[in-house]
């Protein structure tokens, strides 16, 4: 018998006031949920995240708080969804405690063209209306659920995709059901 994903079991608030290194490896078998406009409710297991914090080069609150990164200040547990390339909105979830800016990006889900940011928020229906959706709360529009009982994914480890700071770091996680193409050469098993 296969065990259904609980749609109203979700991390408290201190899940993601973390360091986010830890954040993003413990989010890899947990379940990303939306809640579309129409009601129907998509959920695909995560298989892929990359770290971003405060120190990072590549973070966008490196700099420090501006009207776009003003979400990665505050509470933990909320939606970042920022637009790129002109044409991609990505999902991240903050990290950290309040205060302390930090996400970690949603790069792939389990299921068919789900493997990459832009590629889940088009296919879901995430853009910036859902900037700061609590992702702790299952009467959202966006929210994430805990691992089933018993699974404990193997993670692998890897340089980050697409940046062009702090290429050397190793702050890409993700586990044996995510795109193997989208994999770098020098990933490795943790």
């Amino acid at each position: 018998m296969k065990a259904t994903i609980p749609l109203d079991s979700v991390h408290p608030e201190k899940f993601y006031a973390r360091a986010t290194l830890t954040v993003a490896k413990d989010l890899l078998g947990c379940h990303l949920h939306r809640r579309l406009p129409s009601g129907i409710i998509l959920s695909a297991e995560i298989t892929e995240v990359e770290a971003y914090t405060a120190d990072d080069p590549a973070c966008h609150a490196f700099r420090g708080k501006t009207k776009r990164t003003q979400v990665m200040f505050g509470p933990p547990g909320r939606a970042y969804v920022y637009f790129i390339y002109g044409m991609y909105y990505c999902l991240n979830v903050v990290t950290e405690p309040e205060g302390i800016p930090g996400a970690v990006l949603i790069r792939g889900l389990q299921g068919i063209g789900l493997n990459g940011p832009g590629k889940i928020c088009r296919h879901w229906q995430i853009d910036r209306d859902l900037n700061g959706a609590n992702v702790l709360c299952s009467d959202s529009s966006l929210w994430i659920t805990k691992r089933l009982p018993g699974i404990k994914p193997k993670i692998q480890i890897s340089s980050r995709i697409g940046i062009s700071q702090a290429q050397d770091l190793l702050w890409r996680f993700y586990t044996h059901k995510s795109v193997k193409s989208a994999v770098p050469k020098k990933g490795r098993r943790l």
